[in-house]
């Protein structure tokens, strides 16, 4: 397998309050923010649009567990189905099944110190449409 990780999938982090966080990236940073946070849109080194997520998340979010951080890492992906299975040869604790939506698939690993990371094999253009 060449090709693990081909980018920064989104950043999400715990809040006491998101909507409130929301709006203060908006009001001080000028963010455009929406219900989930914000997309960031750019294209790869072919030329596809791509996006980023940045997503504040409730203080008691379960989408989180097992990790019990205040944060987790999406990473891009190309194959996931292809990348966990070579994870989960190289002892790495996958968690749960994958899960797959319009704008693409999801799978989740933990690292040494229990962060979780959300792996995405995305269909950017479901966004676009």
């Amino acid at each position: 397998m060449e090709k693990r990780v081909t980018g920064l999938g989104g950043f999400f982090f715990k809040t006491k309050d998101p909507d409130h966080i929301k709006e203060w990236y908006k009001k001080h940073l000028g963010i455009p923010t929406d219900n989930y946070g914000w997309t960031f849109w750019w294209k790869d080194e072919n030329g596809r649009d791509c996006s980023t997520q940045w997503s504040p998340f409730k203080m008691d979010t379960k989408y989180f567990e097992p990790s019990e951080k205040p944060f987790m890492m999406n990473f891009r992906v190309e194959n996931l189905r292809e990348l966990l299975a070579a994870l989960r040869e190289e002892g790495v604790q996958v968690v749960g099944e994958i899960e797959e939506y319009d704008y693409g698939k999801f799978g989740w690993i933990l690292d040494p110190e229990g962060n979780k990371i959300e792996l995405w094999e995305p269909v950017d253009s479901a966004f676009l449409e």
